[in-house]
């Protein structure tokens, strides 16, 4: 290549170049949760309970769920599937309680909750709140340590 055709085709490619330009890339989330556009909810609501409905009926039997299989286990009706629910909404209602219990307008210092084989306990410290969680069924038991603001 002679000196001439080097010096065409580098001013050739340099002329092809043009201008570069630029812009910031922005992260716009798609969730209305995290602050995205609140047009999507009725989307990721319609997408998320048509991935739930087919993950219940892919469920095995005897896979999760207070009432034992899964959805579409052998069995299971209508009103099998209002108890688990009905037993859901029980459960995050005690849930409420011992909470309010804990952390209310006039928390307890220690106490005791039972239902079925499950028994939370718990106690209050100077710095820490204590909660044990006992289920008597199968021996298995959590241990939950929350910190405590100390004001003074």
């Amino acid at each position: 290549m002679t000196y001439r055709t080097a010096l065409a085709l580098a001013l050739a490619v340099g002329l092809m170049a043009g201008p570069v330009v630029a812009q910031d890339i922005v992260y716009t989330p798609v969730n209305p949760s995290f602050g995205g556009n609140p047009l999507n909810s009725t989307y990721l609501l319609s997408t998320a309970s048509a991935q739930r409905e087919a993950t219940a009926r892919d469920a095995t039997s005897g896979g999760g769920g207070f009432g034992g299989g899964g959805i579409d286990s052998p069995g299971s009706s209508n009103a099998d599937l209002f108890v688990r629910q009905l037993e859901g909404r029980l459960l995050s209602a005690l849930a409420g309680q011992v909470t309010d219990a804990i952390f209310g307008d006039t928390p307890s210092e220690s106490g005791t909750v039972v239902f079925g084989t499950t028994t939370v306990e718990f106690v209050r410290t100077v710095g820490e709140i204590r909660l044990v969680i006992t289920d008597a069924l199968d021996g298995t038991v959590t241990e939950i340590v929350v910190p405590q603001l100390v004001t003074g």
